[in-house]
């Protein structure tokens, strides 16, 4: 590629990323993961080479935008990133009964969509910034319990829209703003400010007044009688239930999700488990039993009660997708893609909070983990494995592509989702999860998913993808196989920082022994076979989507058919594009020097 086209390409992939709002979120997140000292590492699947953070834990989203961040009670040590003014589309922001230190940032007064702030019971100190009257769409204001001092802002007086605000216990003083005391409820208590003594009337509005409050004490007898009578009439009620169920349904050790035959969905071979199951399998979902995380949750280790071994992929964002039949009616189409080289669903477990994906556990892990990180004394991949690995790999997208009805775009074809079974057979994992975390009422997938490095180009410019961005993923992920290394290096200050577009380079120069994995010997291989499957690797990964093969000419590729051909052709077009290149270079240098030329292009610009 050309130094000049290479420029533009980088700096089309910078701006787009930097300009994409998903993108920039994703930093800010990472820098309010940083301040907040998660050292329990409960943000550990806020990733920072995701394209999105919309499907991260704790997060929600309206279209790309961040709408709703809740990390409340979750024992946070930090501070406050003054980056989170940046999620213009954010409209609840919730980090209560935390231990953050430090000063409300006044960059919070960017959020013009806010509508609702809960940072009590904290340990934020300063004053509150008086750009908190920016927030002119807030309802909810609440930043009791916290070490905040000095006068309330003035500012505060603009919120037209709050409806409740709570400032109680606070080291606050001077007088409240008249219109704060206008709000349909209010709470000042437990400062030094102008309304009296901490436990005057003025200083607190709460929904019921203290008459009601009065009165529901003297009824509170009568009602607890009344309600303790309800309640043992429902206990004996359910007492009863339950027994009559033992009595018919011995078999049903755990009822709670309903069975299968609550819908209509025929799931065959397929295991509905149940949220207890599944717990108790994981060891109420131990840390230590975590065998990674990726874009669509956790994936744990698990042992059933028949003590076969299982992965569980607790999924993330379930609140944003449609009820549990669109749910369900998607782990239906996962489960009829049946092949030797797809990873095989077992079963599910719904309810109303979670949504969990049962498969086989592989004891070999990854792809990426066999490449990047080994543990000491552990063996690498040797080259005829990765020769297997890319050809497996093939043969499932192939049958993801071309045999299923619907077909399945995996839209996140990489290393990391390239499993490894016992005897070291590929298994491309988590296809039909981005439909599956996408699903809406119209069924149609709305985000950009997958990884930095790994995502075609059509993808990231016009958010469609197709069987062609599945190729061009494949095509990254024979490089990693190659290389060892990932597609995209950010750590990279000078030299190419996209795998690809080193791997260009050096097949060019004719250098691509240097980038071949040093875990591989050079007897461990044939250069030759490396370099026919660097041309497969740039055959999937150009430009044009329409320009690249499908998987099943892959696979013929790959068995040394039509591979020549192909090859040829590229290098020929892109002599032709270098050489038309070259003329309209040589042209715009004539153009330069001509000052009749350059009298024309002035005349005819616009006037």
């Amino acid at each position: 590629m050309d130094a000049k086209v290479k420029l533009v390409l980088l700096l089309f992939f910078a701006s787009l990323y930097s300009s994409l709002a998903s993108g920039n979120e994703v930093g800010v997140l990472i820098d309010v993961k940083t301040a907040l000292q998660d050292v329990d590492n409960q943000l550990a699947s806020w990733i920072s080479n995701q394209v999105s953070p919309c499907n991260w834990v704790f997060v929600k989203c309206s279209g790309d935008l961040v709408q709703e961040l809740a990390l409340y009670a979750m024992g946070f040590n930090g501070t406050l990133s003054p980056r989170l003014g940046e999620l213009t589309g954010l409209q609840t922001l919730t980090l209560s009964g935390n231990h953050i230190s430090g000063s409300v940032p006044e960059e919070l007064g960017n959020l013009s969509s806010l509508r609702s702030l809960a940072l009590q019971n904290n340990r934020l100190n300063g004053t509150i910034p008086d750009s908190l009257g920016n927030l002119t769409a807030l309802r909810l204001m609440d930043l009791s319990g916290n070490a905040l001092s000095g006068n309330l802002p003035d500012s505060l007086s603009n919120l037209s829209n709050l409806s409740d605000i709570n400032l109680a216990y606070n080291n606050l003083t001077g007088d409240i703003p008249t219109n704060l005391l206008h709000v349909s409820r209010y709470n000042f208590t437990g400062n030094r400010l102008n309304c009296g003594t901490n436990t005057s009337n003025s200083c607190t509005n709460n929904i019921t007044n203290r008459g009601e409050a009065s009165n529901n004490s003297k009824r509170g007898l009568v009602i607890g009688s009344i309600g303790g009578g309800i309640i043992g009439l429902l206990l004996v009620c359910g007492l009863l239930l339950l027994w009559r169920r033992k009595k018919h349904y011995r078999h049903d050790t755990f009822v709670d999700v309903p069975g299968e035959s609550d819908h209509k969905i025929a799931f065959g071979q397929l295991k509905r488990f149940t949220w207890r199951e599944l717990k108790i399998a994981t060891d109420d979902f131990a840390e230590k039993n975590v065998l990674g995380e990726g874009g669509f949750g956790k994936v744990y280790r698990g042992v059933l009660s028949d003590n076969s071994e299982v992965a569980i992929k607790r999924l993330t964002d379930y609140e944003s997708r449609a009820g549990e039949d669109a749910f369900l009616s998607e782990v239906e189409l996962i489960s009829v893609a049946v092949h030797k080289n797809l990873l095989r669903l077992i079963g599910f477990c719904t309810i109303p909070t979670e949504r969990l994906l049962v498969y086989p556990y592989m004891k070999n892990l990854s792809v990426a983990y066999r490449l990047r990180e080994l543990k000491p004394g552990e063996a690498a991949l040797d080259w005829p494995t990765r020769k297997k690995v890319a050809m497996g790999t093939a043969h499932g997208l192939e049958y993801l592509h071309e045999h299923c009805n619907p077909k399945i775009i995996h839209r996140d074809v990489k290393a990391a989702n390239i499993l490894l079974d016992e005897n070291f057979e590929a298994v491309v994992g988590d296809f039909g999860l981005v439909k599956l975390m996408d699903v809406r009422k119209t069924s149609v997938t709305t985000r950009i998913r997958g990884t930095m490095g790994h995502i075609a180009p059509e993808y990231l410019s016009t958010g469609k993808s197709s069987s062609k961005t599945d190729v061009f993923g494949y095509g990254i992920m024979l490089l990693e196989l190659i290389t060892g290394q990932r597609a995209i290096d950010l750590s990279l200050f000078e030299g190419e920082i996209l795998l690809l577009d080193k791997v260009k380079k050096l097949s060019r120069e004719q250098q691509l022994d240097t980038i071949i994995d040093r875990n591989l010997n050079k007897d461990d291989y044939n250069i030759e076979e490396v370099e026919k499957l660097i041309q497969v690797a740039l055959l999937c990964t150009q430009q044009s989507p329409e320009a690249r093969p499908t998987m099943s000419d892959v696979i013929r590729m790959l068995e040394g058919e039509g591979l020549t051909d192909r090859w040829e052709q590229l290098q020929l077009i892109e002599v032709s594009q270098k050489q038309e290149y070259e003329r309209i270079q040589k042209r715009l240098i004539w153009d330069d020097n001509s000052s009749y030329n350059q009298e024309a292009i002035e005349l005819s610009a616009a006037r």
